[in-house]
């Protein structure tokens, strides 16, 4: 299985095949996604790109953490793991 990389810092036009273009110097890259903000439809300047080794993220977190891309500085680090659920805040109440 492979590793979660987080991308900070992207340019806002950059596409996630231009990302994968760009992780896939340090190995097979076996998913992309660019992170969009819902409202405007523009990127938010991160994303997530999945190496298919452990070996391969890796290399990509060594050579592409402060690499520039688009005139921008890269951050790469392990992506967080992603909570199964949310937690639901409690509903509010008034007592009668």
């Amino acid at each position: 299985m492979g590793k979660r990389l987080y991308v900070g810092n992207l340019p806002y036009r950059m596409t996630d095949e231009e990302l994968a273009t760009a992780f896939s110097q340090a190995g097979t890259v076996a998913d992309v996604t660019i992170v969009i903000d819902r409202e405007t439809g523009r990127s938010r300047g991160f994303g997530f790109v999945e190496m298919a080794t452990e070996a391969a993220a890796a290399t990509a977190l060594e050579t592409m953490n402060g690499a520039e891309v688009g005139g921008r500085t890269l951050k790469v680090a392990e992506a967080k793991e992603r909570p199964t659920s949310r937690p639901r805040p409690a509903a509010h109440h008034d007592d009668y």
